[in-house]
């Protein structure tokens, strides 16, 4: 069986390695008259504002720039995100962009959760994949609706981070820890960022699909004051970390995982090879005994669902969020 499975997931790596993807190539040019991003200045609980303001020119901006080049798509979902009532920490329109929302008051919150996406998170996507609940922005705003239903008497915000190059499905890169290396970084230093704006909010990072391997290389990557910041770390329809064990995360924060009924990750193989000198496959399931993470119920959902408003998961998503894991159950 050990055998059978390795095989599986040496032939996945040698399929997607076989795929040539142009999209990475195209997220790496500059469109002519892209307007110049705004120099942003530190996070701080003082400079949201400024930072918020800044974005949302850019934002316009660059709205203005894609109608003028007859990219109506595109001008479409930057007018979205340019409504006055949305509150950026830091925006891109490059190929496929980078996005990072804000919703609740950082600077004052009592709780703060960061989501964090998996594949297919581009700027194009970011309000809705498939369906909204399943974008990044759905996604987060349910969680923070359903904060707010469990515990109206606490303030809360919920980060909508697509702050790295998020793997396309049909890529290499959804089979190997390349994008997670970067994507890891970044999001350590988002940890360190928002401890700077608000010291006393105890921070849960929860990491959809690809989105795990992103976390669990921050986390080995995180200096002590920002890791200090984290509640807990919540990974469902997850493939994999990159590691074999929980232990191997170096951390003392609970880390929680959960995968619904019916979602289509069970089936990845749960393996990890050096292939070529990159790391194909995500090693340990996080649900299995071995891997050594809280399970929380997760429901009879899919892929997708796990933050769709009304269902299971997304309950027990929240109440890990507010800090009361103690509370999660399949009611």
């Amino acid at each position: 069986m050990r055998a059978a499975r390795l095989r599986r997931g040496l032939a996945m790596a040698l399929t997607a390695c076989s795929i040539v993807v142009t999209v990475a190539a195209a997220a790496r040019s500059t469109v002519p008259g892209t307007p110049v991003p705004p120099r942003l200045p530190a996070m701080r609980a003082e400079t949201l504002p400024a930072r918020y303001a800044a974005n949302h020119r850019f934002i316009t901006e660059s709205e203005h720039a894609a109608r003028a080049l007859g990219d109506e798509g595109r001008a479409g979902v930057l007018a979205r995100l340019a409504r006055g009532d949305r509150h950026f920490l830091s925006f891109s329109p490059r190929g496929d962009g980078q996005v990072v929302e804000v919703l609740g008051d950082l600077a004052h919150a009592d709780r703060i959760a960061v989501v964090v996406p998996g594949s297919d998170t581009t700027v194009d996507t970011f309000d809705e994949l498939g369906t909204v609940y399943a974008s990044l922005n759905g996604g987060a705003r349910s969680l923070h609706a359903e904060m707010r239903k469990l515990q109206p008497d606490r303030k809360t915000a919920v980060v909508a981070w697509y702050g790295y190059p998020a793997p396309r499905t049909m890529s290499r890169d959804i089979v190997t820890t390349d994008r997670a290396l970067d994507g890891g970084r970044r999001l350590a230093g988002l940890v360190g960022d928002l401890r700077r704006v608000n010291a006393a909010a105890p921070v849960a990072v929860l990491c959809h699909s690809y989105g795990s391997v992103v976390c669990a290389t921050a986390l080995r990557r995180m200096d002590a004051p920002a890791e200090s910041s984290l509640s807990d770390v919540v990974l469902f329809g997850s493939p994999g970390t990159g590691v074999r064990s929980r232990a191997e995360l170096r951390t003392r924060v609970p880390v929680w995982a959960g995968r619904g009924a019916t979602d289509w990750i069970e089936g990845v193989p749960h393996v990890s090879l050096d292939l070529l000198g990159a790391q194909i496959g995500f090693g340990t399931d996080p649900v299995a005994a071995p891997f050594g993470a809280r399970l929380f119920p997760a429901g009879a959902g899919s892929h997708s669902d796990y933050l769709r408003p009304g269902g299971l998961p997304l309950r027990n998503i929240a109440l890990i969020a507010l800090g009361r894991g103690s509370e999660v159950s399949d009611d």
